[in-house]
């Protein structure tokens, strides 16, 4: 499972802080902590909190000085990924495009010319898509247009789109089935990642429906997901269902063989 650790986000009040006042403490405490909790890429999301491309490249820059691992940039404008992709140490994963081919003309270039990653979100100019086939359909749009570009399907990252439980009950069954489809667009497939906290959005059980959720998209397909890598339960849950889909090996120590 790939864990893209969401917790370098301006959306939380105390990095929005951080990153408006330039104190790195905050950024390289986040970087570490999810780090030690065994992210696999970190997310580095600006959000509304600034519109200036120096404020996410300070951001990428006081990651990448506390921690190796790779970057999720978080945003789809042109305009900042041009200067963010070339100061990551490593190739990023660039989060996201949707299916509107004037992001992907502008943003897949970039992405093949840096060997970087990119999340597609299956919407397309009418917005979200309610049904299953819809969503298939411009995932493999997406994939397709990505490999017109020379991005290997293992570099793409379908997301469904996950929707709110409280207000949306009924795409639940949806998403899930639409990931267990995208699988078989190529081979190797391409990645099913997810925003997962968008489940629980408005509930109170949030930790149990998001728990329950990833489990269940774990199993649809879904191999990648952004989340809060620092609760133990929620990523103990999913290296679970990986062993139980059979991606990883048994034994008796392996929560603690993933995090040693």
């Amino acid at each position: 499972m790939i864990f893209i650790g969401e917790r370098i986000n301006t959306g939380f009040k105390e990095v929005k802080a951080a990153v408006l006042a330039h104190d790195a403490s905050v950024i390289k405490e986040w970087a570490v902590k999810q780090t030690k909790a065994k992210a696999t890429y970190l997310d580095v999301n600006l959000g509304a909190a600034s519109a200036k491309v120096e404020d996410l490249c300070w951001m990428i820059e006081q990651v990448q000085s506390a921690s190796e691992l790779p970057i999720s940039i978080d945003t789809n404008k042109y305009p900042m990924l041009k200067e963010a992709v070339p100061l990551c140490k490593k190739p990023p994963l660039i989060n996201s495009t949707p299916a509107i081919d004037s992001k992907m003309k502008e943003i897949f270039p970039l992405v093949a010319e840096y060997g970087c990653s990119i999340i597609g979100l299956v919407m397309d100019e009418a917005g979200s898509p309610k049904t299953t086939e819809k969503r298939v359909e411009i995932g493999g749009q997406i994939l397709a247009t990505a490999m017109e570009y020379g991005i290997p399907p293992d570099h793409v990252f379908l997301d469904p789109i996950v929707m709110p439980m409280k207000y949306m009950q009924d795409q639940a069954k949806i998403i899930l089935a639409a990931a267990s489809q995208f699988q078989l667009f190529s081979d190797p497939p391409p990645h099913v990642v997810c925003g997962l906290s968008n489940v629980s959005n408005g509930a109170i059980h949030k930790k149990l429906i998001n728990r329950t959720f990833a489990v269940m998209m774990a199993a649809s397909g879904m191999d990648a997901v952004i989340l809060d890598v620092t609760d133990e339960e929620l990523v103990n849950a999913l290296i679970t269902a990986d062993l139980v889909m059979n991606r990883s090996i048994y034994a008796d120590s392996y929560l603690e063989a993933f995090r040693s």
